[in-house]
């Protein structure tokens, strides 16, 4: 493989990985970000309830989740 043939295998390559992410933005008018800023919208939307559901159930598996003290498999809260 030529000098030229690997260079046009790595940009095709690039566009590849590339092309995703440049389709996937949008521009978002300024009528439309108060439906975005919804907490319904959020990656987490009750984060405290997560975490409480996450503490219960390492501690009825007995995992630790990085937190002292926790987990002990015993099956109890």
């Amino acid at each position: 493989m030529t000098h030229h043939h690997r260079q046009i295998a790595r940009t095709r390559l690039l566009l590849v990985f590339c092309l995703p992410w440049l389709v996937a933005c949008a521009q978002v008018q300024p009528w439309e970000r108060g439906n975005l800023a919804k907490p319904q919208m959020a990656i987490d939307p009750q984060p405290m309830q997560s975490t409480l559901s996450s503490h219960v159930h390492n501690s009825r598996e007995g995992t630790a989740s990085g937190g002292a003290g926790e987990g002990g498999g015993c099956g109890c809260y």
